[in-house]
């Protein structure tokens, strides 16, 4: 992903006063399908004796698997164009659609983080409903934070600030 991929995002919800959610895929990696048979050998403490030359197949990926990441997004990329999102040319990572009442839900994914942003709250639920079903969601509400920048929005002036405490003690306004 890249980083004025989330710029472009935010410039956006301060600009349209979009609603700004935020969610968390928990164990993303385990949720991607594996396109061959993989096989391991017995990790230290699960080795039974007499059969420690015996190798397990996986049934999932795992975090460390090379192809974890990959697999991931192919499960989430399809489950996404799934639902009639597009996916954007620029960064594969930011996908949108157009809802019936003609405003852009928008989202951004970032491994296993993602900001969703649009006017249209129920949108915004449904879509939530729908990753929730197929995935192990954490609804973290509005979004406050991602990739260490820290979001501010005031509603009122229709600002929005990044701020990157742990880096410098700056901060940027969009």
């Amino acid at each position: 992903m890249k980083h004025s991929s989330i710029r472009i995002l935010l410039a956006l919800i301060a600009q349209y006063n979009y609603e700004l959610n935020q969610l968390n895929v928990k164990t993303a990696f385990l949720h991607g399908d594996l396109e061959e048979e993989i096989y391991i050998t017995q990790p230290l403490g699960f080795r039974t004796a007499e059969k420690e030359k015996l190798v397990f197949k996986l049934q999932k990926p795992f975090y460390g698997l090379k192809q974890s990441p990959r697999l991931w997004y192919k499960r989430f990329d399809k489950f996404m164009i799934g639902f009639a999102y597009t996916r954007s040319l620029y960064d594969t990572c930011v996908y949108f659609r157009k809802v019936p009442s003609g405003e852009c839900i928008y989202l951004l994914l970032y491994v296993d983080d993602m900001l969703i942003g649009s006017t249209n709250r129920s949108s915004i639920d449904k879509l939530k409903a729908r990753l929730s079903l197929a995935f192990e969601i954490m609804d973290l509400g509005e979004g406050k934070r991602i990739l260490g920048m820290e979001i501010d929005k005031d509603w009122v002036k229709g600002k929005l600030s990044l701020t990157w405490k742990a880096l410098t003690k700056g901060s940027t306004e969009v």
